[in-house]
């Protein structure tokens, strides 16, 4: 949905590009009128002949009548209607015009006006393709109706002629849409990294102070769990809430200030084991089995084994929370092409719709009901860090698929 100053901007764009064509519109054909019609025949001694042919001089009243309404439109705050308004009044005036004239005569069809070229050369500054092909069409349309009703092939020139001057245009709309188009991603683009730098600094400065203290409650949890083993089962639990809680302190200080990456060579399949020994007791907890398929050997690769670490315990605690009452994680890795290795997570809950994909991944949105959304975007981060990339496919009611793939072969110390 588009925001208030958004939907402004919009309208005051239309509102220009409206007044631009209308401005053009009635100086062209007031110019092409007074030179053909009045000044031409003048100076070779045929008068003036506009006025008695065709609809004679109520076609100056019906076209201009239209500028009082196309004002009132715009005042109105409904300028998009106006160009539709002079498309469809001309084509229906010029045809009606035509006919009269031709109709029922000897007369070759001879005709054509410069405001048929201005709607159409200029239909790309509204950068919007339905009215671009409303005009197209819409002249292609008359002279075909004309050819028909007046048996008169001559209507294929100034067909031709409009064909070819709307692939002009056409390639100008296209030229415009994709221009706006990169200017509106580089404008979100940097709103976006204006909000994850805030965010980057309050997560950093929350961080800070939740830790502190946080060390100092776990430390003491754990004094009293060893002076009273057998008093209270609430313990582990504290501890593994608590250990949550610094999870989510991680994540946040790493928002603030990402950590510098550092390559070394590893093995993923102790990457993936250790990951393993981290979430087993969670995956039990929660009636899930996991399954490990590793196409080896594998060879080693560069990367910050650490991080990598954190990516996948999020992955795999992410899989193990889709499925509350049991199911199957299954984590398969080998090499994908050669170069790149490929690490696939696999589980069997409830899945994610296919709209909901895309905003994997952006700070603080999430699926689960009492997830933060800081866990995929910084694993996010982690594997761009490591030039790699993580895609999703899902399935609603029949799971989902996370996978990571990362090159094989990196530079050191280069992102």
């Amino acid at each position: 949905m588009r925001d208030r100053s958004t939907t402004s901007k919009l309208f005051y764009e239309e509102r220009k590009a409206t007044k631009i064509f209308l401005g053009l519109f009635y100086i062209f054909y007031i110019s092409f009128e007074l030179i053909y019609y009045y000044i031409f025949p003048n100076i070779y001694g045929r008068g003036i002949t506009r006025p008695q042919e065709g609809l004679g001089i109520w076609i100056y009243i019906i076209l201009f009548g239209l500028f009082p309404l196309a004002i009132y439109f715009i005042k109105q705050g409904n300028p998009y209607i106006v160009k539709y308004l002079y498309i469809y009044s001309f084509i229906v005036v010029d045809t009606v015009h035509n006919i009269l004239i031709y109709y029922g005569t000897d007369k070759s069809f001879a005709s054509g006006d410069i405001a048929e070229v201005v709607f159409i050369l200029f239909s790309p500054i509204f950068i919007n393709k339905k009215y671009f092909w409303t005009v197209s069409a819409g002249m292609v349309l008359k002279y075909i109706i004309l050819g028909i009703i007046l048996l008169d092939v001559q209507v294929v020139v100034p067909m031709v002629i409009y064909i070819i001057l709307s692939a002009i245009a056409f390639i100008i709309l296209i030229r415009f849409d994709s221009y706006i188009g990169s200017l509106t991603k580089v404008h979100e683009e940097l709103r976006q990294n204006e909000k994850l730098a805030v965010i980057g600094q309050m997560a950093a400065a929350i961080g800070h102070e939740i830790r502190n203290p946080l060390s100092t409650l776990k430390g003491f949890t754990q004094l009293q769990q060893e002076r009273y083993p057998n008093t209270n089962d609430f313990y582990p639990i504290m501890i593994q809430e608590i250990d949550r809680i610094n999870s989510i302190v991680n994540d946040l200080m790493y928002l603030g200030k990402p950590k510098e990456v550092k390559f070394v060579t590893a093995n993923i399949e102790e990457i993936i084991a250790y990951t393993l020994s981290i979430t087993q007791q969670q995956a039990e907890r929660n009636k899930v089995t996991i399954e490990t398929t590793i196409a080896g050997p594998l060879p080693p690769i560069d990367c910050d084994s650490h991080q990598l670490k954190q990516v996948f315990i999020n992955l795999i605690k992410n899989a193990i929370e889709s499925m509350p009452d049991g199911g199957r994680v299954m984590i398969k890795v080998g090499v994908l092409g050669g170069n790149k290795m490929e690490i696939s997570i696999r589980d069997e809950g409830c899945g994610i719709d296919d709209g909901l994909i895309p905003n994997l991944g952006e700070p603080f949105y999430t699926t689960k009901t009492e997830g933060t959304g800081l866990g995929l975007m910084v694993s996010n981060q982690i594997i761009q860090d490591h030039q790699g990339e993580i895609t999703f496919k899902s399935i609603v009611g029949n799971g989902t698929m996370v996978i990571v793939t990362i090159p094989i072969v990196q530079v050191f110390g280069k992102k």
